[in-house]
């Protein structure tokens, strides 16, 4: 997947949060102070002041006037992942965000999947989770904490699901050698599968020579594509969601209650039950797995709560609107820990996989190299030009791309 780009840079804390109505009411905050008030919440930065001047993001509509002017209503807010599995809001201005990263906001759609490489967290083990996770919305590309940026690979190169990010020719020398007809849908779902990291911390994907491994490879990384993304991609109809089975499904045994609220630390995982307690409220039954489960050693559970129940506060806007638990994280914890209660169960199929690879005939990048699919041009590695729709520059004025 030639075409990569870095992870967002927001820059400032106040413009995404788990709750879309504290971004409106930080934006009417911001915008209805004036002169150095407004300067000092915006927390203008080298890449964003009050008068800086920027162009739409792409594919959303909203001023370009400089903000020290702006008066009107609060962007739409957008979901994004905002780190692995957290599905979080941002408002979509680009006056307010450092590296917003265009390209990717130029190719996201209802087709697109992307693929984030995760940085290891030092010191953690090798198993510390996957190498890659996907997302259908639109990734900030960090990781758990937030600290450590890792690059964004998209699945399409252009809107509408067109022009794979995919090295030319390299789905047709897979077809010819193993005998079928693959597809860049097919690839990634190979990706998802058959990743791994290398001991110095890279990511490698062995290709595999034996057409019966590599179609139990596509069909357990499609499966594991469509809990990533909640449904989203991958599975059969729009409506379905990933669920456990009867009798293991999660439910909320006590109420977490709205606006009230909870400590920082007394998100509490019972094992004997097993069961997970957030203040007053609790969540069961909850599958040791699912609360264990780690990207870049980061533990993905854990990290959710706490930015909702202690959301850190750098600037003067970021606690602007979170006065306590909301209902829909509650709908929203319930479909994270079945999320990762189903990929936590695909593992022993994944390192089987591996060991199947590992020990089967691979493909070499020699033969690559020897049908022209490397060296991979220049021109591949750079983004598409998107020209399917106009985009409105500083002051009003349309940008030409």
């Amino acid at each position: 997947m030639p075409w990569s780009a870095p992870a967002l840079r927001i820059g400032r804390g106040w413009v995404t949060a788990p709750d879309r109505a504290a971004l409106t009411a930080r934006w009417r905050q911001f915008t209805a102070a004036e002169g150095p008030a407004r300067e000092t919440l915006l927390e203008p930065t080298r890449a964003r002041g009050l008068h800086t001047a920027v162009a739409q993001l792409p594919g959303h509509g909203g001023a370009t006037v400089e903000l020290a002017a702006e008066t009107g209503d609060c962007p739409d807010p957008v979901r994004i992942l905002r780190g692995p599995f957290d599905r979080q809001w941002l408002i979509p201005d680009h006056r307010l965000i450092d590296a917003a990263r265009p390209e990717l906001w130029r190719v996201h759609d209802d087709h697109q999947v992307f693929a984030v490489e995760q940085a290891r967290l030092p010191g953690s083990s090798p198993d510390a989770g996957p190498p890659v996770v996907f997302s259908a919305l639109l990734p900030d590309g960090r990781s758990a904490d937030g600290r450590r940026p890792g690059r964004i690979r998209p699945l399409y190169r252009r809107p509408g699901g067109a022009e794979p990010n995919v090295a030319p020719g390299l789905t047709a020398e897979l077809s010819r050698l193993l005998g079928l007809g693959i597809g860049s849908a097919d690839f990634l779902a190979w990706v998802a599968a058959a990743a791994v990291r290398r001991t110095d911390g890279t990511v490698a994907v062995p290709l595999p020579l034996e057409p019966d491994i590599w179609e139990t490879g596509t069909a357990l990384g499609r499966r594991l594509l469509w809990i990533q993304t909640f449904g989203s991609r991958y599975g059969s109809g729009p409506d379905e969601r990933p669920k456990l089975p009867g009798g293991r499904r999660p439910y909320v045994r006590a109420p977490l209650h709205e606006g009230r609220a909870v400590p920082l630390g007394s998100a509490m995982f019972d094992p004997q039950e097993p069961g997970l307690a957030v203040g007053d409220g609790r969540v069961a039954p909850v599958p040791a797995g699912a609360w264990e489960f780690r990207t870049g050693g980061v533990p993905v559970v854990e990290q959710w709560i706490a930015r909702r129940i202690a959301p850190q506060a750098t600037g003067p806007l970021d606690a602007t609107g979170l006065h306590g638990w909301r209902r829909e994280w509650t709908s929203e914890l319930l479909e994270l820990i079945t999320v990762l209660a189903l990929l936590d169960e695909l593992r022993p199929q994944q390192r089987e996989l591996a060991d199947r690879v590992a020990r089967g005939p691979a493909l070499p990048a020699s033969a690559l190299r020897k049908a022209g699919v490397l060296p991979v041009s220049r021109a591949s590695r750079l983004p598409a030009s998107v020209l399917d729709h106009p985009e409105e520059g500083p002051g009003g004025q349309f940008t030409l791309l």
